[in-house]
C-alpha cells in the first residue's frame, strides 16, 4: 500500500450500543475477543504506546500502534506501523450512532509507503483483513 493510495474505507452496521461499541475497541481484554490475541496492553489516552508481535508462516509483524487522536464514545485513530519493515499509516475507528444499531466505521491512511513484496501489504489483502476484523469478528462479538 502506498500513501498515494485512497484510504481503505469498510463500515458496518453492527446491533450494539455506542457503549459496548466503544469499550470492544478500547478495551485490551475485548479487543483481544475479536482483533488480536496478542494485545497485552491498550489506553485511550493520546501520546499511549504498544506493541506486538503477530506471526504469520516464516516472517513476524511486531505491531506498534501510538494513539494520537480521541473522541470518547466517538473516535479513536492510531498510528500503525512495523518493527521490521518500512510503512505507516493511520487507523479511525469511528462510531455513528443510529436507532438499533452503531455502524463502526473504519479507516486505514496510509502515510508512509509499505513494502510492494510483502502479500499482507497489498491493498486486497488489507480490505479483505479489514472487512474479517469488523465485519465479521467485532460484529460476532458485539451481536453475540
Amino acid at each position: 500500500m502506498k500513501s498515494s493510495d485512497p484510504p481503505v474505507v469498510v463500515a458496518h452496521n453492527i446491533r450494539t450500543s455506542v457503549q459496548k461499541a466503544w469499550h470492544a475497541i478500547i478495551d485490551p481484554d475485548k479487543m483481544r475477543q475479536w482483533y488480536f490475541r496478542q494485545i497485552m496492553d491498550f489506553r485511550p489516552e493520546i501520546g499511549f504506546k504498544t506493541q506486538f508481535a503477530v506471526k504469520v508462516e516464516a516472517r513476524t509483524f511486531t505491531h506498534i500502534w501510538e494513539v494520537n487522536q480521541v473522541v470518547r464514545l466517538q473516535k479513536i485513530t492510531y498510528n500503525w506501523k512495523y518493527l521490521e519493515y518500512p510503512g505507516s499509516g493511520d487507523v479511525t475507528f469511528e462510531l455513528i450512532p443510529a436507532q438499533n444499531h452503531v455502524m463502526v466505521k473504519l479507516v486505514n491512511k496510509v502515510t508512509e509507503d509499505f513494502p510492494d513484496d510483502i502479500p499482507e501489504f497489498k491493498r486486497e489483502s488489507c480490505i479483505k483483513g479489514w472487512e474479517y476484523f469488523i465485519g465479521q469478528n467485532l460484529k460476532a462479538y458485539l451481536e453475540s
